[in-house]
């Protein structure tokens, strides 16, 4: 849920991703309210499969998170149109799996839209 944007911490001289909610429903409580969520819940965690959360904050009146840019490709960039060999999809699974039981061990589960 949002565009992401690769920016500078000019503060610390590091690159930043941030992102942002869809125009379309950038004033629409409820999406604000999941957007803050989000950032809450994933401020709160430490996993080398999970980007860390670094602030959240508003600009011009839109909500913003700012968190760590993790240069390389998206997953649903590398799964696209392919099929992935055995070892590259195990691994995957694996990484996916471990972040997943470090946010259930933490309690956070996120609602269906």
């Amino acid at each position: 849920m949002g565009i992401v944007y690769k920016a500078e911490d000019t503060n610390l001289g590091r690159a930043v991703a941030l992102k942002f909610l869809p125009e379309d429903v950038a004033n629409d409580a409820q999406a604000l309210e999941r957007f803050r969520r989000e950032a809450r819940a994933a401020s709160a965690l430490n996993h080398p499969n999970i980007c860390t959360i670094h602030d959240f904050g508003t600009h011009g009146g839109r909500a913003f998170i700012v968190m760590e840019y993790l240069d390389g490709v998206t997953l649903k960039h590398m799964i696209s149109g392919r099929a992935l060999d055995n070892d590259t999809l195990l691994a995957l699974a694996i990484e996916i799996a471990d972040a997943l039981d470090a946010v259930h061990g933490e309690g956070i589960v996120q609602s269906p839209v």
